[in-house]
């Protein structure tokens, strides 16, 4: 026990490096006038109607244009179930996501979230993909109480054969998003309460691309 929690103290201060050096790198690309931020847009589209070739096909378009704006779509996920599509990308602002879409193949985001991310694991093939969605309220979420709270997941996660591979922070909406491999959904939920209480509001089965 006490391994695994000098385990954990080390990966939070490991954490707070990471993001310190890449808050240092973004100050320091703004004084060059190319300066990223990392953005997770939203599509709600209609339940059982996307598929996931067809979304696969409008992100070879978003790639073919996404250099005019600047912007660059690193991965997606798909809740062909749902009528759900979410886009992990690097742009200068939330305008040149959404102007890059419509320019594409017209699909404009519902919603398009500023977001920091936390440490980046592998993930399991073999078991389904999820992204658990928290709804916390404006002014109710920091960057470190989220990375703490991930901290707590990684420490149940076994038990529950689940594998936490990321996570995505809008601080101004307080919403959380998180991506994982499990058995099922129930799991990632179980998780999550036996960690530290906080349930997603929505949980959505998808498959990535990129």
């Amino acid at each position: 026990m006490k391994t695994q929690n000098l385990s954990l103290i080390m990966l939070a201060v490991l954490f707070s490096f990471c993001k310190s050096h890449t808050n240092k790198v973004q100050e320091s690309n703004a004084d060059t006038g190319t300066k990223t931020r990392l953005y997770l847009d939203v599509h709600n589209l209609e339940p059982g109607k996307v598929k996931f070739s067809d979304v696969e096909a409008a992100h070879q378009k978003d790639l073919a244009t996404q250099g005019k704006y600047g912007v660059n779509f690193i991965k997606y996920w798909v809740d062909e179930i749902g009528g759900k599509v979410y886009c992990l990308v690097e742009s200068p602002d939330s305008a040149s996501v959404s102007q890059t879409h419509k320019v594409a193949h017209g699909l404009i985001p519902d919603f398009v979230h500023f977001v920091s991310d936390g440490m980046e694991a592998d993930g399991k093939g073999s078991q389904d993909l999820y992204l658990d969605i928290h709804e916390l309220g404006p002014g109710n979420v920091t960057e470190e109480a989220v990375a703490e709270a991930h901290l707590k997941d990684l420490a149940v996660q076994g038990k529950y054969n689940v594998n936490f591979i990321n996570y995505w922070v809008d601080e101004k909406a307080g919403k959380v998003v998180c991506l994982s491999n499990a058995d099922n959904s129930n799991s990632v939920v179980s998780t999550h309460k036996e960690a530290h209480g906080l349930l997603p509001t929505e949980i959505h089965r998808v498959k990535q691309g990129q």
